[in-house]
């Protein structure tokens, strides 16, 4: 369900406008691991001011990472502390935002994916150059072009990446839809999810705990090689 930091290996070669963010993307996993989810949205909101600053940013697939990692984070206060389990309207209103933060997710997910997904090198290079070149005028042609190439590369790894990540965010939304008491929804997101990425398999099991079926468990290939989850 909780995403996993994306942002690993910071250089030289990173964008300085969001080097910060990313540097405090890395306390993520110590704040889940901890129960410490207060603690996760300041960190995000503090991570997404960086990111609305920058229009290249601002609406990019890593705003997507950060609305999912939100309603991630509210459904575990909903669905697993004692003082939402006890207090129904609580519960309640812990689903609805994490159901806002999901559908805000799956919307810059799709976004991204129909504007860049299927464009090659070459036109990303075109589309993106202007808009990322603004706001790094102090430094000079080459330095900004290392970080343009830098970012280039980034986008192709997302055009592979952007589909799991959608996925993930669709589950979670089922997630929402089944504790809300709407089966058919929280059903129509799992076959969905599963769709976006055949190797989903919280949303297989998911809805085989819809239709009664086994939960199927991770093959030894799976275990030993997980894929990356955020």
């Amino acid at each position: 369900m909780l995403a996993s930091v994306y942002y690993r290996n910071i250089n030289n070669s990173v964008d300085p406008r969001i080097s910060d963010a990313r540097t405090l993307y890395e306390k993520y996993n110590t704040y889940t691991g901890n129960n410490h989810l207060d603690s996760v949205f300041i960190l995000m909101d503090s991570i997404e001011s960086f990111y609305a600053g920058i229009a290249h940013y601002k609406n990019s697939y890593e705003t997507g990472v950060l609305y999912n990692n939100r309603a991630a984070a509210y459904l575990v206060q909903a669905l697993h502390l004692p003082i939402a389990q006890a207090d129904t309207a609580l519960k309640d209103s812990l689903l609805t935002q994490a159901e806002l933060a999901a559908e805000r997710s799956i919307k810059m997910y799709e976004q991204w994916l129909k504007k860049y997904g299927k464009l090659d090198e070459s036109q990303l290079r075109i589309s993106t150059r202007s808009e990322f070149m603004m706001g790094l005028n102090e430094y000079d042609n080459a330095k900004k072009m290392e970080f343009f190439d830098a970012r280039i590369e980034e986008l192709l790894q997302a055009q592979k990446e952007n589909k799991r990540r959608l996925s993930v965010a669709v589950t979670n939304l089922g997630l929402v839809h089944r504790h809300k008491g709407d089966i058919k929804g929280a059903a129509q997101c799992y076959i969905r999810a599963m769709e976006l990425w055949d190797r989903n398999l919280d949303a297989e099991n998911n809805l085989n705990l819809l239709l009664g079926k086994p939960l199927r468990k991770r093959t030894l290939i799976e275990k030993l090689f997980p894929p990356n989850r955020d």
